[in-house]
């Protein structure tokens, strides 16, 4: 199994590929800890103590915590989209 491994690095538009998916990984978890700017972390941080155990807190727990910090990536795409259409008028 660990010559499967070796491999990868041999054939090269496979290293490219999981090379491309490890930086693209890295960047992820980069903007997980980027807070999103005006947003009050200790009003947040009693918010999600309050829904510990709901459907928000399970919700919270597959995002990586990235909900309850709030981060640039927890948004999603949906500045994006807002901001199409507002671009668009």
């Amino acid at each position: 199994m660990l010559e499967a491994f070796q491999n990868i690095f041999k054939i090269p538009e496979l290293k490219k590929r999981v090379l491309f998916s490890l930086a693209m990984l890295a960047v992820y978890r980069v903007g997980c800890h980027i807070p999103t700017p005006g947003i009050d972390s200790q009003a947040l941080a009693h918010f999600f103590k309050q829904a510990q155990g709901t459907l928000l807190g399970l919700f919270d727990m597959f995002s990586g915590g990235a909900l309850e910090k709030l981060t640039v990536f927890a948004l999603g795409i949906m500045p994006y989209i807002s901001s199409s259409i507002i671009f668009s008028c």
